[in-house]
C-alpha cells in the first residue's frame, strides 16, 4: 500500500487508520479494496478519466470507463489509445485482459464498487462555472447509488461544490453518508505531456465528507498512487487545485506584464529571467508568452472569483491577472504589426504563418490557446494567415477551420512574417530563421540561434 498522511493546521502528519475508528461498512469497503475485488468506474475518458482508468486496471482492478462519446468507447474497446499520455502497449494489453472496458451504459455503476467522476467543467459564455457535466454525471450514479459505494468527484470546480451540489442528491436517496456510501472530493493534477509526473506519481489530495470517507477513499487511491494526502474537509481538497493554479495564473500575469514593461524599457525579458533564476532562493521563474491556454490555468482562478463574488469579495489579484493574460493575444499582434511596419510592410495582406496552434509544447490540446485568438485578431485586421502544427493538423474555432501547412523551405520564405506561438520541440528553429524573411518569437524558441538575429522579434 502507498504511503497516505493527513493534514491539519498545527500538527504533525499522522498515518490515516490511527485517526479514525472503524465501522462494518469502513472495514468491508477496504477489504474489497486492498484484495482488489473491488470493481471501479470513471466517468469521462479525456485525459484524466483514462489514465486513471489505466492506474486502476493496472495495479489489477477489474476497470470500465464511461462516456457519452461512442467514438472513445469503441476506440478503448478495441484497445486503441487516443491519450498521448497512455502507453499504447499497455492499454491494449489491459482490454485485451479484460480489465479494462468501456461503454455508454451507466446501469453497470449498480455493479461497480468506486466510481470516479473526471467530467469536463468549463466556463459559460458569462464566464460562470458550467456545471453540466458533474450535474449529469451526478444524476446516473443517483439512479443506481448503493449502500458500500465509493463516490468521487475529481473534475475541478469551486469550494463548497461536493457538500452543496453533490451530497445532497445522493443523500436524497436515503442512503447515509460515511455509514452507507463514502463521498470524497480529489482534485485531478494531470499536466499533459509531462515525461516525468504522471498519474502514478504526483502525489494525489483527498478530502472526505466525514473522516469515514477520508479514510476509505484515500485507502482507494493509494493502491494505484505512490503518495496520497488527506485534507479535512471536501472544500480544502476543492480549494487545493484552485490554489495551484491560481498561483501559476498570478505569476504567469505577472510576468507578461513584466514583458511588456520591458519592451517599453528595451530589456531584454528573456535574459532578465535567466538571471534573476540564478538567485538559489526566493525566486521561481516564470515566462511569458502569447497567452495562456489549456484546460486548468485560464479557467480555474475564473472558478475561485465566482465563488468570492458570491460571498460579495473581490478577488483582485486573481482579475488583475486574468486581464494581463488575456490582452497578450493582443500584444502579439501588435508585435507583428509593429515588426511589419519597421520593414514597410502592412499587416493588412500580410502573408503571415502561425508556427503552433497547441496551447504547449509537444502536446495536441489546442483548448483555450492563446494561438486561436492571434489567429482570430490577424484575421480580422485582413492578414492571410496560415498555421503549422504537426500536433494539430486540423482546427476550428469560431467559425475558422484550417489545416496545416506544410512546413517547407518555399513556405517559409513566401510569407511576410513567422510567428511562433508554440515552441514544439520537433521544429528546427535555426532551419525556420534561416528561411524566414521575418520571425516574431514568443516563446524564446531562436534562444540559442546566433546568426541571422536581425530576422528575430522578441515578445
Amino acid at each position: 500500500m502507498s504511503e497516505q498522511t493527513t493534514l491539519s493546521p498545527g500538527t504533525e502528519a499522522v498515518t490515516v487508520e490511527a485517526a479514525m475508528s472503524d465501522t462494518k461498512a469502513v472495514s468491508g469497503a477496504i477489504t474489497k479494496i486492498e484484495s482488489r475485488t473491488s470493481k471501479v468506474a470513471i466517468i469521462g475518458l479525456g485525459y484524466v478519466g483514462l489514465p486513471l482508468a489505466v492506474e486502476f486496471a493496472h495495479s489489477g482492478f477489474d476497470v470500465c470507463g464511461l462516456d457519452i462519446s461512442r467514438e472513445k468507447v469503441d476506440s478503448i474497446q478495441r484497445g486503441v489509445n487516443y491519450i498521448k499520455d497512455v502507453p499504447d502497449d499497455l492499454l491494449t494489453e489491459l482490454v485485451k485482459k479484460g480489465k479494462l472496458k468501456a461503454t455508454t451504459d451507466f446501469s453497470i455503476l449498480k455493479d461497480h464498487d468506486a466510481i470516479s467522476i473526471c467530467v469536463p467543467t468549463p466556463l459559460s459564455k458569462t464566464h460562470d462555472p458550467d456545471l453540466s457535466f458533474i450535474l449529469s454525471a451526478l444524476s446516473e450514479v443517483k439512479k443506481y447509488l448503493r449502500p458500500g459505494h465509493i463516490v468521487v468527484l475529481e473534475s475541478t470546480t469551486y469550494p463548497g461544490t461536493t457538500e452543496e451540489v453533490l451530497l445532497p442528491e445522493l443523500a436524497s436517496t436515503g442512503l447515509n453518508v460515511g455509514e452507507d456510501f463514502f463521498l470524497a472530493f480529489s482534485p485531478e493534477r494531470i499536466d499533459p505531456g509531462n515525461e516525468v509526473f504522471g498519474a502514478k506519481n504526483t502525489p494525489k489530495v483527498i478530502g472526505g465528507v466525514t473522516p469515514n470517507c477520508s479514510k476509505v477513499c484515500s485507502t482507494l487511491y493509494s493502491q494505484v498512487i505512490e503518495r496520497v494526502v488527506t485534507v479535512n474537509s471536501t472544500s480544502a481538497a476543492e480549494m487545493v487545485k484552485l490554489l495551484e493554479n491560481t498561483f501559476r495564473s498570478i505569476n504567469i500575469g505577472l510576468v507578461n506584464e513584466l514583458a511588456i514593461m520591458c519592451d517599453l524599457l528595451k530589456v531584454d525579458i528573456w535574459e532578465v529571467i535567466d538571471a534573476a533564476a540564478t538567485k538559489p532562493f526566493g525566486y521561481m521563474p516564470f515566462y511569458p508568452g502569447p497567452g495562456l491556454g489549456g484546460h486548468c490555468i485560464p479557467i480555474d482562478p475564473s472558478y475561485l472569483s465566482w465563488k468570492m463574488r458570491s460571498l460579495n469579495y473581490r478577488a483582485r489579484f486573481i482579475d488583475l491577472a486574468v486581464e494581463v493574460n488575456k490582452s497578450m493575444p493582443a500584444h502579439v499582434v501588435t508585435k507583428v504589426m509593429n515588426a511589419l511596419n519597421e520593414r514597410q510592410k502592412c499587416l493588412h495582406g500580410a502573408k503571415v504563418l502561425v508556427l503552433g496552434i497547441a496551447y504547449k509544447r509537444d502536446i495536441d490540446d489546442v483548448r483555450e490557446s492563446p494561438a486561436l485568438d492571434i489567429v482570430k485578431l490577424l484575421r480580422d485586421k485582413g492578414a492571410q494567415i496560415s498555421y503549422h502544427d504537426s500536433y494539430a493538423p486540423t482546427f476550428c474555432y469560431d467559425e475558422i477551420c484550417m489545416a496545416s501547412l506544410e512546413l517547407t523551405e518555399k513556405n517559409l520564405y513566401d510569407q511576410d512574417c513567422v510567428l511562433i506561438t508554440t515552441d514544439h520541440s520537433n521544429i528546427d528553429y535555426q532551419w525556420v530563421v534561416n528561411h524566414s524573411q521575418l520571425v516574431v518569437d514568443t516563446r524564446n524558441a531562436t534562444k540559442h540561434i546566433k546568426e541571422d538575429r536581425d530576422r528575430i522579434v522578441k515578445l
